[in-house]
């Protein structure tokens, strides 16, 4: 027998003043209700209840153990109630990692915005370009721009990470406006990655079908793009970034999209669990909702 289940016979007998009574309430046999209540007692080593054929009664210690079983079983009812709450409500700590550009740009607003339609939840943001390991790691949510691996992680397709090409009025004004993805090779470019002989950067383009790849040359080279934006909204050259950050951007008429008639580098991004089947209710949020927003 379960002490909680024999707690919460004795409750109502001692309310109902009888063990039919209690029997009827509980949809159980008078027998059984005489067995959880005697199971008490033989745990304690003292009677609980004063019985006669005629009435029923608590002993003293049966009125103290009364009170304290009352706690103890609303304690246990609440802490159900919470446990299926929270199947139905998202609440809890989500531990998230995502690439350093689109986290910090388009995935922290995203996240501002989640946070405040789930008040329970809290969100642990870690920003990188290295893999992970999700088990490893504790991280319960993955974003990865690429091609994916073969993995155990359960992968939901984003849109494409697609690149554009900008530059700022006042250096088309100066320079000129690229034509072709040739003519950048007389701009001056501000190119993403630390400079390696062996791993050249190499910007493409592509228009009807036919791909067109070029060597960027600049004076200016960083491994965060932040860096390379503001060089872009300051002057100095063409950048080559994420378009929903860019369009913002060209919308407020602080650049201006190079080569628009061709398309830029498009990458696939996914947003990734570990396993489905343990999704709890917040995973199931957050992924739902980023796949609303970037899919």
């Amino acid at each position: 027998m379960d002490r909680l289940t024999s707690m919460t016979v004795f409750i109502k007998a001692a309310e109902l003043g009888s063990f039919a009574a209690a029997a009827e309430a509980l949809h159980l046999s008078p027998q059984m209700v005489a067995k959880h209540v005697a199971r008490l007692e033989a745990r304690l080593g003292t009677a609980l209840i004063n019985r006669t054929t005629r009435r029923q009664s608590l002993t003293d210690i049966g009125h103290r153990y009364y009170e304290s079983c009352k706690v103890v079983v609303a304690e246990a009812d609440n802490a159900d109630l919470l446990a299926m709450d929270m199947k139905r409500t998202p609440a809890g700590v989500i531990r998230v990692n995502a690439p350093v550009t689109f986290g910090s740009f388009s995935l922290a607003p995203f996240i501002s915005d989640y946070l405040g339609q789930y008040p329970q939840v809290q969100v642990e943001l870690t920003l990188s370009d290295r893999l992970v390991d999700p088990l490893e790691e504790g991280y319960e949510v993955l974003i990865r721009i690429g091609e994916l691996s073969d993995s155990a992680l359960v992968a939901y397709p984003l849109q494409p990470y697609r690149l554009i090409a900008c530059a700022s009025p006042e250096y088309i004004a100066r320079q000129g406006m690229p034509a072709t993805p040739a003519d950048l090779a007389r701009h001056s470019c501000l190119i993403y990655g630390i400079w390696s002989p062996s791993v050249p950067c190499r910007w493409r383009f592509s228009r009807e079908g036919r791909t067109e790849e070029v060597r960027p040359q600049g004076r200016l080279r960083a491994n965060d793009w932040k860096a390379l934006l503001h060089a872009a909204l300051a002057g100095y050259g063409i950048t080559l970034g994420p378009e929903d950050v860019l369009q913002e951007e060209i919308r407020r008429g602080n650049l201006l999209q190079v080569l628009p008639d061709y398309q830029g580098p498009a990458r696939p991004m996914h947003i990734l669990i570990p396993d489905r089947r343990r999704a709890t209710v917040k995973i199931s949020s957050f992924v739902d909702a980023v796949r609303a927003a970037f899919g």
